[in-house]
């Protein structure tokens, strides 16, 4: 039995009958001026009507989606005239932001140094993209690889724009973290021999994914909960920050918090303050699904940018191009590449492979987006969702049976769940809004502009460049959670904080009124609302 509609069965006719000539023949790669002309032409970042320029704050006239915009140009949840700062509820050295795995490592390594640390978060520790990542971690560590071939990969990725440093550090310290992780039980895929096994990832010259299974992000949550908790970090959670806290001075001093079960509001204390709170899937951009957890609303980029943080690449989404087309009720969620690593191919409704597979996600979204609604050749479902097919039974016809179940259980079981077997039938799938590929612009120790802010994660932007390849998320997380937590640690032995004050919301509220812009909008958003709104003349 199967959901598939007799329509769909019989596309899929189509896919399995130039099946064996494709496990032959591999579609050629683009050339760099194919690239340009294909993500001109049909990626989201390209099109005019998905962005307009922000007119306040201290990235003023650079050009970042509506929904973000949206929140930049919004009014501060508390009144910066009022509210007071002086009942301070925790007094801290070293305040975490975020409970995913750039915070939690972040809290992790400023413990370890000594300093007295406090990390909030806004719904559960572990409530993060980091728990949702499946594919894998890139790090050179075998022999025929090296960090220079990883840098080279990461620049190349990012369309060379990417912040040198940043990449330096990324790749540099990418086989420590491997290490670190091993070091306290994270379980990664070895051969039988112990040696971990690597793949390839889109964009990559090397063999270098390490992964745990499919479900490499939850092992290495599962990684950092423990040690955090085994060493006694403090945690509060259900609390997210509204708002940054300065000093007279100008230094971070803090955060604004609320509880989310009482409303209340209490103020934070600290010497340093990292910033850890993920990306902006649950903004929707440009109308799309989205893979991020429920908690991904921007809030920190909401909170630095009213601080004064310049924002960078904020105008270079990442759209997955493999998220869940059918069944419905799983629309968006992330097919991960490492199916396609595996050898799954990307066929569209006439059984043609139409993209080399492991094209950087730029590339191969755009080709899909393009083979739906240009060349008309995708599939369109009864909910009018187009998409094309991942041939998912390739694994099987290549690496033998059962290798699906074996290197992708929750893949496998995401869509056994609704009678579709991946192992034999092939996937529906079309690009999903993935990950931020900018955001607060920070140094190779997570620095920032203003003294005290660290931010480590989806938060930040610049390592990345324009575009981030498979696999190195989960290292950009461990790597500046930990330069994060190690420096603001250090930091915070040679700081002292002044008076607390809230004048940098002040002045950003009075900016908004120079601009003329009149809003009852508030951010950060905290969390997104999907009440169904019906017209008044509906309402029974």
């Amino acid at each position: 039995m199967t959901v598939y509609t007799p329509e769909m069965l019989e596309s899929i006719k189509a896919v399995e009958k130039t099946r064996g000539k494709r496990m032959k023949e591999q579609h050629p790669r683009l050339t760099p001026q194919e690239k340009e002309a294909l993500l001109k032409s049909f990626h989201p970042d390209f099109r005019p009507d998905t962005m307009r320029k922000v007119t306040v704050g201290p990235s003023k006239g650079e050009t970042m989606s509506h929904e973000l915009v949206d929140l930049l140009e919004a009014r501060s949840r508390l009144d910066p005239h009022t509210f007071s700062l002086e009942a301070v509820a925790h007094d801290v050295e070293v305040l975490v932001i975020g409970g995913g795995g750039a915070g939690t490592s972040a809290a992790i390594e400023a413990k370890l140094a000594g300093a007295n640390v406090l990390q909030v978060t806004k719904l559960r520790l572990g409530d993060a993209n980091t728990m949702m990542a499946q594919g894998g971690i890139q790090a050179a560590t075998k022999p025929n690889d090296s960090p220079m071939l990883h840098y080279l990969d990461v620049m190349g990725g990012g369309g060379f724009v990417n912040k040198p440093d940043l990449v330096k550090a990324l790749v540099h310290d990418a086989p420590l973290v491997i290490d670190w992780l091993e070091d306290w039980g994270c379980m990664f895929s070895k051969e039988a021999d112990g040696a971990l096994v690597t793949i390839h990832g889109g964009g990559t010259c090397r063999k270098r994914m390490h992964f745990a299974r499919d479900y490499t992000g939850a092992e290495i949550m599962r990684t950092l909960r423990d040690e955090a908790r085994n060493i006694g970090v403090p945690i509060i959670e259900f609390s997210p920050a509204i708002e940054l806290v300065l000093d007279e001075e100008g230094k971070c001093a803090g955060a604004v918090l609320t509880n989310l079960e009482t409303g209340e509001y209490f103020v934070v204390r600290a010497r340093a303050v990292i910033l850890a709170t993920g990306g902006f899937g649950r903004l929707h951009l440009a109308g799309f699904p989205t893979t991020n957890h429920y908690g991904a609303t921007a809030d920190g980029l909401v909170m630095a940018y009213r601080a004064g943080a310049p924002l960078i690449f904020l105008d270079a989404t990442q759209i997955h191009p493999t998220g869940v087309a059918f069944p419905e009720q799983i629309i968006g969620q992330l097919v991960t590449e490492k199916v396609r690593g595996l050898g799954a191919q990307l066929v569209n409704a006439e059984g043609e492979q139409f993209v080399y597979p492991l094209e950087t996600r730029d590339v191969v979204s755009s080709a899909i987006i393009r083979e739906c609604l240009d060349r008309q050749k995708g599939y369109t479902t009864g909910a009018g969702q187009p998409g094309v097919w991942l041939d998912s039974p390739m694994i099987e016809a290549i690496h033998g049976k059962g290798t699906v179940q074996r290197e992708l259980p929750a893949m496998y079981r995401q869509f056994k769940r609704f009678d579709i077997d991946m192992a034999q039938q092939p996937v529906l799938i079309y690009p999903t809004l993935h990950y931020q590929n900018g955001g607060v612009e920070i140094n190779d120790l997570g620095e920032t502009s203003i003294p005290g802010l660290f931010v480590a994660g989806e938060c930040s932007g610049g390592v990345h460049g324009r575009n981030r390849l498979m696999g190195n998320s989960l290292l950009d997380i461990l790597v500046f959670g930990r330069r994060a937590g190690q420096a603001a640690a250090a930091k915070s032995r040679s700081v002292k904080i002044g008076k607390l004050t809230l004048e940098h919301v002040k002045k950003y509220h009075a900016e908004l009124d120079q601009e003329g812009i009149e809003t009852d909008r508030i951010s950060p958003m905290l969390l997104p609302d999907y009440t169904r709104k019906v017209p008044r003349a509906d309402r029974g």
